[in-house]
């Protein structure tokens, strides 16, 4: 078997294999701290060339413009709610005006039925007295043609 000898000890077998883990871990552990370490100065650095100043002053910027954003949106909620209400007066006003146009023409229509039936009646009331009239003239002219007839028929030499 093979032997290693570390640090005046001997290592045979498995010993040699749980040296060669704990060394192999060891150097791993190392590498891991030293990319760690790595990073930490990468980062520090970067975090040093950060310009504080600056980021306040786009914060602020940030700030100035959400403030306009909310006070013009808060004008349009306003504006908004204007226009409804005035829109919501003027179909109120336009509803009780087409009531009114409504029940004026439906006023204006009984009118002219009433008038219509009325005239109707008048003309049918003219129509029979023209009627009873000129049945009255034609009996009378039937009468007189009858009478005229009956002289000639009863004196046919005069």
């Amino acid at each position: 078997m093979a032997e290693v000898e570390f640090a005046g000890m001997t290592f045979k077998g498995g010993k040699m294999m749980i040296l060669l883990t704990a060394l192999s871990g060891l150097g791993g552990a190392t590498w891991a701290t030293f990319e760690f370490y790595k990073d930490y100065m990468d980062m520090k650095e970067v975090v040093q060339n950060i310009d504080v100043g600056e980021i306040e002053a786009r914060n602020d910027v940030i700030e100035t413009q959400l403030t306009e954003a909310i006070d013009y949106t808060r004008d349009i909620k306003s504006g908004l709610k204007d226009d409804i209400i005035r829109i919501e007066n003027l179909t109120e006003r336009t509803s009780n005006r087409m009531k009114t146009v409504q029940d004026d023409i439906d006023e204006r229509l009984r009118q002219v039925s009433d008038i219509s039936r009325e005239t109707e009646k008048d003309v049918r009331d003219s129509l029979r007295e023209v009627e009873d009239r000129l049945d009255d003239k034609m009996q009378k002219l039937d009468e007189e043609l009858n009478e005229t007839l009956q002289e000639a028929l009863d004196n046919p030499l005069s």
